[in-house]
């Protein structure tokens, strides 16, 4: 659904902390700082974790899933697989 490095790069987007993050969301900041020390995706009670995608799309944000493109119209950043550079 969301993965730790979208939500820390989401909250990067907004200029916010993770306690404002939390007040938007409506959960606990220790719910906020557990999720971005989440490897990859996101775990945690699924309620929290919708209230926390819902605030960060109420805010601004599009969360765009690996693969899927983009049809929102603004700026944004995406983080693309690595490339394989050769040196002569």
């Amino acid at each position: 659904m969301i993965t730790a490095a979208q939500m820390r790069a989401a909250r990067a987007l907004l200029g916010i902390d993770q306690r404002t993050l939390a007040d938007l969301a409506g959960v606990s900041l220790p719910t906020i700082q557990r999720m971005e020390a989440s490897q990859g995706n996101v775990r945690g009670v699924v309620e929290s974790l919708t209230r926390v995608v819902e605030a960060l799309d109420l805010a601004g944000i599009e969360l765009i899933g690996e693969n899927a493109s983009s049809h929102a119209r603004g700026r944004g950043v995406r983080l693309k697989s690595p490339v394989e550079t050769t040196r002569s």
